[in-house]
């Protein structure tokens, strides 16, 4: 039986606390000292035949004993499974986590009972190959230990990124909760623009995703800014710089702004519409 100290409980066991959860263990993580709940046999069963992990139907079981909790359901259950482990909050004094978009701490710490120590994060889905990134706010509550102990989490999924104010939560869900879903949409126009040139759907599929993926890549690794590698391969005259043109002319960098603030503003009407 694991200690308390070294106790994880996850309330969910979807894809995004799998992710975490075999990050984990890939890391050294002792699997006995993972608890997962969730209603779902079929999911249970693939986490425990996946990693080890001790699996439940009951959020109650799962937290028993555990000192740090992670809030992975769905945020339209979140108010009832909160509500529902408000004593045991209060008796443990755990540290929470929450993976959940436009909940926000105070949120939270209501339904819990108060006076709770919670790190709300915004998580992405290459968290699910490593490759994510993870904002994180800490309330008034978490010491540097538990801090230490949040970032150690998420840091098994990719990069980490604290926030200081948790207003700006909601532009962390926007640029990078959601910004996976805008390098899939402009994959998806490249191809069919792709195609529409007469490449063969299979070799635009694969000119595309070679593209984008070495892209990344360089951003990552070369260390420059954006606007510089974009610069060194726009030649004047040149085909590269016809196509920005093309974007400049017709607003991109207007529509990635409205884009990205309409997602924030999003954030904030589903921290009131679960209050």
């Amino acid at each position: 039986m694991p200690t308390p100290s070294a106790t994880v409980a996850f309330i969910g066991g979807g894809n995004m606390a799998r992710s975490l959860i075999g990050g984990l263990v890939a890391r050294g993580a002792d699997p006995a000292t993972i608890r997962v709940a969730d209603p779902n046999a079929d999911t249970r069963d693939a986490l425990i035949r996946d990693f080890g992990v001790q699996a439940f139907d009951s959020a109650d079981a799962a937290v028993a004993d555990a000192t740090m909790w992670v809030l992975a359901t769905k945020p339209q259950v979140l108010r009832e499974v909160c509500t529902r482990l408000a004593g045991t909050a209060q008796a443990q004094r755990p540290l929470v986590l929450s993976i959940a978009a436009g909940i926000t701490s105070a949120q939270l710490d209501r339904w819990l009972g108060g006076g709770v120590a919670l790190v709300r994060t915004m998580p992405n889905t290459p968290a699910l190959l490593g490759a994510g990134v993870t904002g994180l706010f800490a309330n008034a509550r978490v010491d540097a230990a538990g801090r230490e102990r949040a970032q150690a989490l998420l840091a098994s999924a990719g990069e980490t990124v604290w926030v200081d104010d948790e207003a700006r939560m909601d532009a962390v869900t926007a640029v990078s909760g959601s910004g996976p879903a805008y390098i899939f949409l402009l994959a998806e126009a490249m191809e069919d623009a792709a195609i529409a040139e007469g490449l063969p759907a299979a070799d635009a599929h694969t000119l595309v995703l070679q593209t984008v993926l070495g892209a990344a890549r360089m951003l990552v690794e070369s260390g420059e800014a954006p606007a510089e590698l974009r610069r060194r391969v726009t030649s004047p005259g040149g085909t590269t710089q016809a196509a920005i043109e093309v974007f400049e002319a017709g607003g991109l960098r207007t529509l990635a702004a409205d884009a990205i603030h309409r997602a924030a503003a999003r954030g904030g009407e589903l921290s009131a519409a679960n209050d």
